[in-house]
């Protein structure tokens, strides 16, 4: 009896245990709707707006708004030339807008959509952007002049600059006195002080080459990096050191963290996205790569609902950076 017991236990362990793997195997992310959206040209970041339930999309010279609740595009922000990021400071009611070609933010009423000014930043190419509640600021990361321009929310004044060690791309804040930024031509992260607006700590992210997309789990202080070498680099944000590296697809540019299932998920233009599970802190799996369209390299999460959300369009034939086919421009919408 006793051995059958023991057999049984053996048995039960072996049906849980496969249970559990065939339901981590079982994660599914799939292509559910794309969103037709107005316009031609290219195309950087994307920005989710949860207090109104709309994504905001950079497309050349513009912004075109869909809102979620019908996947539709509703509105344009116009006169952006060389779009790059969309930010949004709710506690003022504002988003914020890089403009590249004329080295400007936009500044828009977040309620109705009109544009309230323009801030000439004080680099060149702000490319990067992101509003920082700990300190009420905004800052934009300049990639041809290699600082960042901190800009005070309220009011549109030039706070300082901040030199840095390299070319910036996208940036982070926990808000709570830190902001993060990857230096691409270092392969480096940096970490900035929000009170003196200083380089706090900078650290390599070897193995990792040439980051673009950064990510953050603010509530664990965890970073993460997506770099051209096809991988993902996982930093504490605190000690400011490597914990891990992932693999992913290839010719990523975006990272979105989904808080609701505690995963990260990069955005590869080759046409996949990269799905990471974060079991604790200090350990990560990749789930799969799952099926997008190719050029869909930029990404934003609904935290709310998990929905990932890509830019993509198809491009006319040729080599290097081939013009937009008219028409086909769309953002993809992928759900868990």
């Amino acid at each position: 009896m006793k051995k059958n017991g023991f057999s049984g236990v053996i048995l039960l362990t072996c049906l849980l245990l496969s249970g559990l793997s065939m339901q981590a195997g079982n994660v599914v992310y799939k292509l559910t709707q794309r969103i037709a959206v107005p316009g031609s040209g290219w195309w950087d970041y994307l920005a989710v707006d949860t207090q109104h339930s709309r994504l905001f999309v950079s497309h050349a010279d513009q912004v075109n708004v869909v809102d979620l609740k019908t996947n539709k595009a509703i509105a344009i922000i116009p006169n952006t030339p060389g779009v790059h990021g969309i930010t949004f400071a709710y506690d003022l009611n504002k988003g914020f807008i890089s403009d590249g070609q004329d080295s400007s933010v936009t500044v828009f009423d977040l309620s109705t959509l009109k544009t309230i000014g323009k801030i000439q930043v004080t680099g060149k190419n702000p490319d990067a952007i992101l509003y920082d509640p700990f300190s009420h600021c905004v800052l934009t990361f300049n990639g041809r002049s290699s600082n960042a321009t901190v800009i005070n929310g309220r009011t549109g004044a030039i706070v300082t600059t901040i030199t840095l060690p390299g070319n910036p791309e996208f940036a982070q804040t926990d808000a709570h006195g830190h902001v993060f930024v990857n230096i691409e031509s270092k392969s480096t992260l940096v970490r900035i002080n929000a009170t003196k607006w200083s380089i706090e700590k900078e650290w390599s992210i070897a193995p990792g080459e040439e980051p673009s997309g950064l990510a953050i789990d603010v509530a664990h202080e965890r970073l993460f990096s997506v770099c051209r070498n096809k991988k993902m680099i996982v930093s504490d944000a605190v000690a400011g050191k490597v914990i891990a590296t992932l693999p992913i697809g290839s010719r990523c540019d975006g990272v979105a963290y989904d808080p609701l299932y505690k995963r990260i998920i990069s955005s590869n233009g080759e046409g996949t996205i990269t799905v990471v599970q974060e079991e604790t802190p200090n350990l990560f799996r990749v789930l799969n790569n799952f099926p997008t369209q190719t050029g869909a390299r930029t990404i934003a999460v609904n935290p709310k609902t998990g929905r990932l959300y890509l830019s993509v369009a198809e491009l006319e034939p040729g080599q290097g950076r081939r013009p937009v086919k008219p028409g086909t421009f769309h953002v993809l919408v992928v759900a868990p």
